[in-house]
Parts: C-alpha cells; sequence; structure tokens
C-alpha cells in the first residue's frame, strides 16, 4: 500500500475506531454501571475530548512547520520545533487541567444535583479528567510530529490499541461492581503510559538526547504566528459543533434534542470520515510546497478533490435514501418519525462540510491559515444568528436548515485556493531554516 493511502487508512480507523468500541460497549457498562454512572462517565468522555481538543490547538501549526523543515533536512529546525511544541501544549494543558479542577465542583453540582455518593463519583471522575487534558495535550505532540513525518501508522497504532482497550478493560470493572470512579482512574493510568510510549518512540526517532520542553526563539515564533489562528479554530469549533443541540435543548426541550442529534450521528460521518481519510493531504502538502513544482501541487490538490467529491456524493446519497429505514430500526418508528423532517438538511448540511475539507488542507498546508480562520468564523456566526431567528418560526427544522449557512460559506475557501494555484507566482521559503508564515490571499 503507497503511503498516501496508507495514512488515509489509518485516519479513518484513527477517526471511528474509539467511538465504534463505545458503541459495542454502551449495552454492557450502562447495565452494570447504571444509568447515572454511565451518563457520569459520558460526560467525563466529552469533557475530555473537549478540553484536550483545545489545549493541542497548535497542532496544525505544528504539522506545518514540521513537514516543511523535514523536506528540507533541516533536523535542528525539526527538533526545536518539537520541544517548542511541547513547552507551549504544556502551558495550555496546565492551564485548561487546573480551570477545569476549579470549575468541578459546580459542574459535579448541576450534573448530580448534589445526590450523595453520585455527587462524590462524578467530583473525582472530572477531578481525574481534567487532569487527563493535560495528557492529551502532550500527547497530541507526538501525534502531530508523526503525521508531519508522514507516518500516521506510528502514533495511531499506540492511540487506539490504548482507547480500545481502556474500553474493553472499563467492561470487566463494571462486571465486578466497579464504579466510574476506577474507570477513570484506569483511564488515566493506560493514557499516560501510552504518552509515554510515544515520547521514547519519538525520542529514537529524532534522535535526540533529550525531549525536554523548551522555546526555541525562531520555532516558537512561527508556531505562534500559525497556530494562533489554528488555535482560534479549535475553539470556535467545538463551540458551532455543539451550539445547535444546546440552542434546541434550551429552547424546546430533551425531546427535540434527541430525533436531532440522532439526524447528527447518522450524518456526521460523510463530514468526520472525509476529513479523517484526507488529513494526509495536509502534511504531503507542507512537506511539498517549498520544494515541488505549483503544477504538480495542482495536480495532487485535483486529485484529492475529485476523490473528496465522489465520496461525498455516494455517502450523501446513501443516507438520504436508507436514512429513514436505518433510524426506524434502530429508534424506533416514533422517534423516526420526529426525525423525517430535519434529516435531508443535516445531511446536506454535513456534506457540504465534507466538500470543503480539501480546499481547508490545501490552504492550511500552503500557508493561508488566517482566511481559513476567518472564512470559518463567519460561517459559524451566520449559523448561530440564523438558527436564533429560524427557531421561533419554524422549530427545529429551522435549525436544521441554519447548519447550511456553515457549510456553504466554508465552500468559499476554494476561491482563494483556486487564485493561488492559477497565480503564475508563488509563496517561496528561504533555505536558511526561518519560516514567516505566508500572507494570505
Amino acid at each position: 500500500m503507497s503511503v498516501p493511502l496508507s495514512n488515509a487508512a489509518y485516519g479513518v480507523l484513527d477517526y471511528a475506531a474509539y467511538p465504534v468500541a463505545m458503541l459495542v460497549a454502551a449495552p454492557t457498562l450502562l447495565r452494570h454501571m447504571g444509568i447515572a454512572q454511565y451518563g457520569v462517565w459520558v460526560v467525563c468522555t466529552a469533557a475530555v475530548s473537549t478540553g484536550g481538543i483545545i489545549a493541542s490547538g497548535f497542532g496544525d501549526a505544528n504539522i506545518q512547520y514540521v513537514a516543511t523543515m523535514n523536506s528540507r533536512g533541516n533536523r535542528e529546525a525539526t527538533l526545536g520545533a518539537v520541544r517548542s511544541m511541547l513547552g507551549i501544549n504544556l502551558l495550555l494543558g496546565c492551564i485548561f487541567t487546573l480551570t477545569s479542577l476549579a470549575l468541578v465542583p459546580l459542574i459535579s453540582r448541576h450534573v448530580t444535583s448534589v445526590s450523595g455518593g453520585l455527587y462524590y463519583a462524578c467530583l473525582w471522575s472530572l477531578r481525574i479528567a481534567s487532569v487527563l487534558m493535560l495528557v492529551r495535550a502532550i500527547e497530541s505532540v507526538c501525534i502531530s510530529t508523526q503525521r508531519a513525518f508522514e507516518r500516521y501508522g506510528e502514533a495511531v497504532r499506540i492511540s487506539i490499541f490504548v482507547r480500545v482497550i481502556t474500553i474493553v478493560v472499563a467492561v470487566g470493572l463494571t462486571r465486578y461492581g466497579h464504579g466510574v470512579i476506577s474507570v477513570m482512574a484506569l483511564a488515566f493510568v493506560l493514557m499516560s503510559l501510552g504518552t509515554l510510549v510515544q515520547l521514547v518512540r519519538l525520542k529514537r526517532q529524532l534522535g535526540a538526547s533529550s525531549l525536554s520542553p523548551a522555546f526555541d526563539r525562531e520555532a516558537t515564533s512561527a508556531l505562534f504566528g500559525f497556530g494562533t489562528f489554528s488555535w482560534l479554530q479549535a475553539v470556535s469549533s467545538v463551540i458551532f459543533s455543539q451550539a445547535d443541540r444546546l440552542i434546541l435543548g434550551v429552547s424546546l426541550g430533551a425531546a427535540a434534542v434527541t430525533s436531532y442529534a440522532l439526524c447528527v450521528q447518522l450524518a456526521q460521518p460523510i463530514y468526520g470520515i472525509a476529513a479523517a481519510g484526507l488529513h494526509f493531504l495536509f502534511p504531503y502538502l507542507s512537506a511539498r510546497q517549498a520544494i515541488a513544482k505549483p503544477g504538480t501541487l495542482r495536480k495532487n490538490i485535483l486529485t484529492a478533490f475529485v476523490i473528496n467529491l465522489l465520496f461525498v456524493t455516494v455517502s450523501a446519497a446513501a443516507i438520504l435514501f436508507f436514512g429513514r429505514p436505518l433510524l426506524n430500526a434502530w429508534v424506533g418508528p416514533a422517534v423516526a418519525e420526529a426525525s423525517s423532517s430535519v434529516l435531508a438538511p443535516i445531511v446536506w448540511s454535513f456534506a457540504l462540510l465534507g466538500l470543503n475539507v480539501t480546499g481547508y488542507y490545501s490552504l492550511l498546508a500552503l500557508g493561508h491559515v488566517r482566511v481559513v480562520t476567518w472564512l470559518n468564523l463567519v460561517g459559524g456566526t451566520a449559523m448561530l444568528v440564523l438558527m436564533a431567528w429560524l427557531l421561533p418560526r419554524t422549530g427545529v427544522r429551522g435549525v436544521a436548515i441554519a447548519r447550511l449557512v456553515y457549510g456553504l460559506t466554508t465552500l468559499l475557501l476554494y476561491l482563494p485556493l483556486l487564485r493561488i494555484l492559477t497565480s503564475a507566482s508563488r509563496v517561496s521559503l528561504p533555505a536558511t531554516g526561518s519560516y514567516p508564515v505566508c500572507e494570505d490571499a
């Protein structure tokens, strides 16, 4: 299997393995933990995921910089970037961990309504989840660096193994009467060991005497120049991806959220698999944009877009055709009927988002992170404003329709990309190892 195909396969596997394992384990965990403790576990895993994403929001900057420096054979700059990235993520991870720890008692009271033993379980589980945010932030440096080297399998195999084995052992623990605190403690131990293994392997690969965090002036400046915007994207993406369900829950209640959320779960893989499968395009183009001919890049990007378009078209058509019967078999006719009015606009919204994947990664690889960030913010803000206006007028369907604005706005990414690729001139980076962020189109 060629390197791009292998990386694409590992990207999809990384995206799908953990959610599938959670779905398979859910009935057993729910039966042995009970609804309340299972709910606490869901909240904790969501907190770790959200905190980890925000704390590691500079990861795209690391991929772009390391891929470029590695393509030039600049090992010193590559190592400086990795150590600087460790310093940045360690700092961000500590900030979010400490902030989360301070909020844990308040969150626990809201989640459990101060219910004796459940409150205690939630309190300690969320404390463990808070520390796991720091572990995830450190682990992300290893993952983003391996991706910059276009070696997705190196990091993905360890990451998937740790997460899946955590769920398997968690099922065993609950069968013997252990609760959510034990499950979270197990997750902390296994994820910490997995991160340690990744650090050791990365150190060997870089041939470094030390990977202790350090702030190399040149690398840190470059990482912040790109990473400030990629971090802003990470934060806004977390907000925009959850805002619709929060708005519905507050306005129309839990029943409305249920049918809507099930449609989102069904349609989300259209974008998720496209983004995971084509992620290799980001480090691939980053490594070649300084040394390849413009025509080569145009051909690679066009090929990726054709694949992107075919996947989104086929998967969206399949869900539009089979979605209603699937929902009927999955959750019953009542919920399927309630979902019928929102399924189509939700599918189309994820299809539009899925179509922007090639443009998104290409612009990031070429250094145009600002235009990507601003279009993302404009699209997300327009979506929220339209949701607020349509909700009292058309209900749940209005919220689903408003999602289309986000996808349509992000498709505008192709305008600057087309201008860059058809331009006779192209930005070139100096061969010294300095790394200025490219001017945005």
